[in-house]
């Protein structure tokens, strides 16, 4: 017996390059765009070394709130100075950075890529749930990033770049030491800010309630420790401080999320079972169709037969009723036997 196959089906080394192709294309977009942040050396470090001068952002807000609370006190103005230990390696950072760059820019055509690749074998509603995640998932990366850049990062650096334990112990920072952390915080935040993304999507499947995660939140607030502790370049409190309390949040943020997405599958369920019990409820009312067309045909036929007359005396005298019968002729018909009997008679006798 022949096997139907489908002609638009594909071989796995088929599937390998079109991924091949994907890739490539990844590859060469991010290349680019980290050729040209290579070229706008200018522009790729006046953002990268901004959190070291005490007029960023974050740093006139602070010293504003300090202000209005003691404007007599310290002015918060501070100077970190960044060296170099190696013969190669600011040419080495200035490639590593414009690497990173080029990544984060192109990152949203590397998801676009993949969601592509993978979207034809999923069903309609994975479709719209891998849809849901990866753009979520996008927008909070970028979240944690910029947190991590706008807040985490210079906090940090303001505090370990200006602590002494004596005035006569100079910091003297490299511009290696700056870049790993300040990355290492971006990149980890970001990959930290998928936690209400992952809890949206197993709440979805089923694998963890509200109710789990206030049970086990004192175990969560250890393990987001531990992590923080990971991942911080640095052994500080501060530091571990800082990077778990966004952690923290985020995991009260879950809950939050998970709570309102099982209420809202569970009003879906239940919008789904009336309308089942409604339709079968109706169903159920409504009389067979070939039911209704004998009792229709029945109801037909007893309506076609003639209603039986009443009995009426009539007069047969009386000339003017005109429903009376027409008279029977009560005269005997003329027996066709007997005149032939009498004719035969009669020529007997003349012989």
């Amino acid at each position: 017996m022949a096997v139907n196959e489908n002609p638009d089906a594909m071989s796995f080394w088929e599937h390998l390059d079109v991924l091949r192709g994907i890739l490539f294309k990844v590859a060469v977009l991010t290349l680019g765009f980290a050729v040209v942040a290579f070229a706008c050396r200018d522009l790729l470090f006046d953002i990268i070394l901004a959190p070291k001068y005490d007029d960023f952002i974050i740093y006139k807000f602070f010293r504003s709130v300090s202000n209005i609370f003691n404007p007599s006190g310290d002015n918060g103005h501070f100077d970190v100075q960044l060296i170099n230990t190696g013969l190669a390696k600011q040419f080495v950072i200035h490639m590593k950075a414009s690497i990173y760059a080029g990544f984060l820019v192109a990152a949203p055509y590397t998801l676009y890529q993949i969601f592509r690749f993978v979207s034809p074998a999923l069903y309609a509603n994975e479709r719209r749930y891998a849809v849901k995640v990866l753009g979520g998932g996008s927008i909070m990366f970028a979240l944690g990033v910029l947190l991590s850049y706008f807040l985490i990062f210079p906090l940090t650096f303001r505090f370990l770049g200006t602590y002494q334990v004596s005035d006569d112990v100079v910091n003297m920072i490299s511009l290696e030491s700056y870049m790993d952390t300040m990355m290492m915080l971006c990149v980890m935040m970001g990959i930290v800010f998928e936690i209400p993304i992952l809890c949206w999507l197993f709440a979805k499947f089923g694998f963890i309630t509200a109710d789990f995660m206030k049970k086990y939140r004192k175990h969560a607030v250890i393990i987001l420790l531990f992590i923080s502790a990971i991942i911080t370049p640095t052994a500080d409190v501060f530091t571990l401080t800082v990077v778990a309390m966004p952690m923290w949040l985020l995991y009260e943020a879950s809950i939050i999320i998970v709570q309102r997405t099982k209420a809202t599958q569970r009003s879906e369920e239940d919008e789904e079972e009336e309308s089942e019990s409604d339709s079968t409820q109706t169903s159920e009312s409504e009389p067979n169709d070939s039911e209704t067309t004998d009792s229709s045909d029945e109801l037909i036929e007893e309506s076609d037969i003639p209603e039986p007359e009443s009995e009426q005396n009539y007069n047969a005298y009386d000339t003017t009723n005109e429903t009376a019968p027409a008279k029977k002729n009560s005269s005997p018909r003329p027996n066709r036997n007997s005149s032939t009997h009498k004719h035969s008679y009669k020529k007997k006798r003349k012989k």
